[in-house]
């Protein structure tokens, strides 16, 4: 049961920012991810939890455990736990709500590969 929710907490990157909003009590963790134009995440893997990716503006470029795709608004990706994965923006620019479950920490990135040298 959710018993509150965390209002938009407001993160800056270097490929765009993202607002968390999480439900106290409960496994899951929503943001929505905006990423600039023609920018991307880091190739990364979590430990912790699974992600699912839902396009709500643009185009999402999508890459799971190697495989690459697009995905357009009301399309959707899974990301399993410990799954390598990317996400990326067409040349528009994109906006991306993710849904993760399970235990949620920003410090269960494991970057592998990073345009913007954080590896």
């Amino acid at each position: 049961m959710v018993r509150a929710l965390q209002r938009g907490l407001v993160t800056k990157r270097p490929w765009g920012r993202f607002t968390t909003y999480i439900a106290n009590g409960d496994s899951v963790t929503a943001k929505i991810l905006v990423v600039n134009p023609g920018q991307r995440l880091s190739l990364q893997c979590h430990s912790k939890r699974s992600e699912r990716w839902i396009c709500l503006e643009g185009e999402a470029l999508v890459e799971i455990n190697g495989r690459k795709r697009i995905l357009r608004p009301t399309q959707e990706a899974k990301v399993p736990v410990g799954a390598k994965h990317r996400l990326g923006a067409g040349p528009l620019g994109t906006k991306v709500l993710e849904i993760a479950q399970g235990i949620f920490n920003e410090d269960d990135i494991v970057r592998l590969e990073d345009d913007y040298s954080r590896v």
